[in-house]
C-alpha cells in the first residue's frame, strides 16, 4: 500500500548515486535536482566526496534517517542495504530501480521475497524492483526522460513496463496529452497496479486529483481488487483505460522474461474490464487516442459528422466508425441545401460534409454551427484538416479552438499535417487541446469508449438454484469431465432446460426405452470428448432398426463406453461457454451454437455474476445479433429465456466455483423454448484450482 513517505517525502536518499547522469543513479539525481524537489536529499556512493554538487555518504550506515530510498545498485546488495534502512534509519519507502530479481532466476525471486518481507515488518512501501521509479508533483524519482510538466487535468500513468511508460509520455506529449502521477511497478513485488488504484480511489478528490488513469499491465494480480477500486473510481467520475499485454502463449512467455507475469487469457481480461467499465485497448497508440478522447466532451450517441477537405482520410475514417459500431447518417433534406449555399461549389454536405481543400474557416464555422444547432440527429463531429503547405491554417485552428470551447457536442480535431503545419498545430496545443494525427486510430479509438458500458452499480440478484443438490452433486463428482447422467442431474438442479436423454451401453436396453414418439432421433457416442471428430454423432435416426445399426456402430469407435440418445430437435443453434482462470470469477460467453462458434468467433464475453442489463448487452453487441430476433422468414429465438439460462449458467457457476470449463453447444432455440441438446461439464477441486486469490 501506498504511504505518505513515498508520495510527499520530507527526505530522499540515492543509493549508488554517480556524476555520470548517462547511468540511472546519475539521472535520478539530476532529475530530483531539476524538478527542484523542496526536501533533504542524500546520496551514497564511496568512491567520490560529492554528487552533482551534493556530498556523498560513504555507506548507507552513515546517513541520517530517511523516508524514502531510491536504489540503483546491484541486485545482490540490495537485501542488505534495505534491511540497514528499515531497521535503523526509519526508512519507510523503497524504490528499487535494479533488475536480476524474479524476471532473472529463482535466485533473484527468493532475494525478491526476502526484501519484501523486511519492507513489510516496518509497515513499508516497496515500488519495484526492476522498475524506471516514480513521478509526481513532489519529486521526479525516475531515471528516464521525458519528465513531463505535472498537471492535475492530465493522466495518471501506472505501468508493468518501465519503457513502456516512457514510450507512453514521448509519444503522448507531443499530441498534447498531459500526465501527472507516474509509477512503474516493474515486478509488483509488493505494491501492484491495483494497490495503487486502491489507494488513488480510498484518497480520489475529484477537485485537486488527476480524472483520468491509464494503465498498462503485464500481470494482474488480484483481478477482484482491479475490478473493485477501477469500477469505483469511474463511478466517481474517473475515466480508466488500459492494456493487458501478454495474453497470448509468445505474450506471456515474453512477460514472464520481463516481469515474471503471469498469462490471462484475452477473452477473461475483456470481461473483466467491461464489468469493471475500464475501456480495453490493444496498442500504446490506441491508448493515447482514448486518453485523448477522455479530455474532450463525452460522447452520448451513435451519429457522427465528418466535416473535412480530404476525401480520403473521411473515407477512411467513416470505414473504421463504422466498423466500431458507430453511423455516419446521411445528412439530407431542407437545412441541408441551405448549408450547401454556403460553400463553394462541388462541395458535398451528406455526410461526410466535405467542403473541399479551398474552404475557409468562415465556412467550417458555418458547418459546424449547423452541426450543433441545426442538425439534431448529430451527436458530434470530427474535423479532419490538415495543410498542403499552400497557405497558413492557423486561422481555421483558431476558430476550431474556439468551437471546441463554446459547443455542447464533441468536436475531435484531426490535424495531420505535422510537418506543414508544425507552427499552427504547436500554437494549437499550448491552448491546451489535443490533437489525433491519425483519422483511423481515432474512428477505432471513439468506438471502444462508446462500447465500453458503465461499471455494474446494482446488486446482481441471480434466478434461485438448488444449492443442496449443486453441491452434493459437485462434493460426490471425481476430478475431470463429468458423465452425462450427472451433468443431466447438474442441469436439472439449477433449472437449465435440456433435451431428455437415454444413456445405455446395452443394446437391448436402449431398445426398449425408445419409444415411436421419441422420432426422429440423434445418436452419440458416450466416451470420446469431441465426437464429431470421431464420427461418433448420427442424425436424423427414424426407427428402431436404425438404432440397432447405429448402437453397434458407435460401441466400436475407439474409448466408447455407451451411447446416448435424444429427441431430435430444430432451430437456430446458440451456444453458452465457461471458463475459469486462476484468480478471476468465471466468464462466461455466449454467441451463435454448432460450427458457428468456431468458424466465425461471434461471442461476448461477461464476467461471473451476470446481472440482466450485462446479459443483454453481450446478447445484442453480437454480429449474428439479427439472427436471434429473425431475418428474411427465418424464425427467431424467445431472448427472454435466452437471458435467462445465461442467468442460470452464471447463478450455477456461483454455487460451483469448481467448473472450471462448460460448454453448453448447441443450445437449440425457437420463438416458443431454447433447451441445452449437448452439454461438456470440467471439475476440478483440487485446492490450487480454489484458491482464487490472494486474501482481500
Amino acid at each position: 500500500m501506498l504511504n505518505e513517505q513515498l508520495i510527499n517525502p520530507k527526505s530522499i536518499v540515492i543509493i549508488g548515486a554517480s556524476n555520470d547522469i548517462r547511468k540511472p543513479g546519475g539521472k535520478i539525481v539530476k532529475n530530483i535536482i531539476d524538478g527542484d524537489y523542496q526536501g533533504v536529499l542524500s546520496v551514497v556512493n564511496p568512491k567520490y566526496n560529492k554528487i552533482q554538487g551534493i556530498p556523498s555518504f560513504s555507506s548507507v550506515h552513515n546517513i541520517p534517517e530517511t523516508d524514502l530510498a531510491i536504489l540503483a545498485i546491484p541486485a545482490k546488495y540490495c537485501l542488505e542495504v534495505i534491511t540497514v534502512l528499515a531497521k535503523q534509519k526509519k526508512t519507510k519507502a523503497f524504490i528499487i530501480i535494479s533488475a536480476g530479481f524474479t524476471e532473472a532466476n529463482k535466485t533473484g525471486s527468493t532475494l525478491e521475497k526476502d526484501i519484501v518481507a523486511v519492507v513489510n515488518s516496518v509497515n513499508g512501501c516497496l515500488i519495484g524492483p526492476n522498475c524506471i521509479g516514480v513521478i509526481n508533483k513532489n519529486y521526479k524519482g525516475v531515471f528516464t526522460s521525458p519528465i513531463p510538466k505535472y498537471s492535475t487535468e492530465g493522466c495518471d500513468l501506472i505501468s508493468s513496463s518501465g519503457a513502456t511508460a516512457v514510450f507512453i509520455m514521448e509519444s503522448g506529449i507531443p499530441l498534447g496529452v498531459k500526465f501527472a502521477n507516474v509509477y512503474s511497478v516493474g515486478n509488483s513485488a509488493q505494491t501492484s497496479i491495483e494497490d495503487i488504484l486502491e489507494y488513488m480511489d480510498e484518497h480520489y478528490n475529484a477537485v485537486i486529483d488527476p480524472p483520468i488513469k491509464l494503465l498498462y499491465l503485464e500481470t494482474i494480480c488480484n483481478p477482484k481488487k482491479l475490478l473493485k477500486h477501477a469500477s469505483s473510481l469511474i463511478k466517481k467520475g474517473v475515466k480508466i483505460a488500459a492494456i493487458k499485454a501478454g495474453s497470448t502463449l509468445e505474450g506471456s512467455r515474453a512477460a514472464t522474461s520481463h516481469t515474471g507475469a503471469i498469462s490471462s487469457s484475452d477473452l477473461t481480461i475483456r470481461a473483466l474490464f467491461k464489468k469493471a467499465g475500464i475501456v480495453y485497448c490493444s496498442s500504446r497508440e490506441e491508448l493515447l487516442s482514448v486518453a485523448s478522447i477522455f479530455n474532450y466532451k463525452e460522447l452520448k450517441g451513435k451519429n457522427i459528422a465528418i466535416i473535412t477537405h480530404a476525401g480520403g482520410s473521411a473515407v477512411m475514417l467513416a470505414d473504421e466508425l463504422s466498423k466500431g459500431g458507430l453511423r455516419i447518417p446521411v445528412i439530407e433534406g431542407e437545412k441541408a441545401q441551405e448549408l450547401e449555399s454556403f460553400l463553394f461549389s462541388g462541395s458535398s454536405v451528406s455526410n461526410p460534409i466535405d467542403f473541399l481543400a479551398t474552404g475557409t474557416a468562415e465556412q467550417l464555422g458555418i458547418i459546424i454551427d449547423y452541426c450543433e444547432h441545426k442538425f439534431d440527429f448529430i451527436d458530434a463531429m470530427v474535423v479532419v484538416f490538415g495543410s498542403p503547405g499552400l497557405f497558413d491554417v492557423e486561422n481555421v485552428y483558431n476558430l476550431l479552438n474556439d468551437k471546441l470551447d463554446t459547443c455542447t457536442k464533441p468536436i475531435f480535431p484531426v490535424l495531420p499535417s505535422v510537418i506543414n503545419a508544425q507552427e499552427e498545430i504547436t500554437s494549437f496545443l499550448s491552448k491546451g487541446n489535443i490533437n489525433f494525427p491519425d483519422e483511423v486510430v481515432l474512428g477505432k479509438a471513439l468506438a471502444q469508449v462508446y462500447k465500453t458500458p458503465f461499471p455494474v452499480s446494482e446488486e446482481i440478484i441471480l434466478p434461485i438454484v438448488d444449492t443442496k443438490k449443486i453441491r452434493t452433486i459437485i462434493d460426490k463428482a471425481p476430478n475431470g469431465y463429468l458423465d452425462p447422467i450427472t451433468t443431466a442431474l447438474l442441469l436439472d438442479a439449477a433449472q437449465i432446460p435440456r433435451v431428455r436423454e437415454i444413456v445405455e451401453n446395452s443394446k437391448e436396453k436402449l431398445l426398449s426405452k425408445i419409444k415411436k414418439k421419441n422420432f426422429p432421433i440423434v445418436m452419440k457416442v458416450i466416451g470420446p470428448l469431441h465426437k464429431s471428430d470421431v464420427k461418433g454423432v448420427i442424425l436424423n435416426v427414424n426407427s428402431k432398426e436404425e438404432v440397432a445399426k447405429n448402437f453397434d456402430a458407435l460401441m466400436q469407435i475407439k474409448n466408447a463406453t455407451g451411447v446416448l440418445a435424444q429427441h431430435m430437435l430444430t432451430g437456430l443453434e446458440l451456444f453458452v461457454g465457461v471458463k475459469k482462470e486462476k484468480g478471476f470469477n468465471h466468464t462466461i460467453v455466449c454467441g451463435l451454437g454448432g460450427v458457428f462458434v468456431e468458424i466465425l468467433k461471434d461471442v461476448s464475453v461477461g464476467l461471473s455474476p451476470l446481472s440482466k442489463p450485462e446479459i443483454e448487452r453481450m446478447i445484442t453487441s453480437l454480429r449474428g445479433y439479427k439472427l436471434l430476433q429473425g431475418i428474411r422468414g427465418r424464425e427467431g429465438v424467445n431472448e427472454t429465456k435466452f437471458i435467462e439460462i445465461i442467468q442460470r449458467v452464471s447463478a450455477l457457476v456461483e454455487v460451483a466455483p469448481e467448473i472450471l470449463e462448460m460448454d453448453i453447444n448447441p443450445l437449440i432455440g425457437t420463438k416458443k423454448d431454447i433447451t441445452a441438446v449437448d452439454v461438456r461439464i470440467r471439475i476440478e477441486k483440487q485446492k490450487s484450482r480454489l484458491l482464487t486469490t490472494k486474501p482481500y
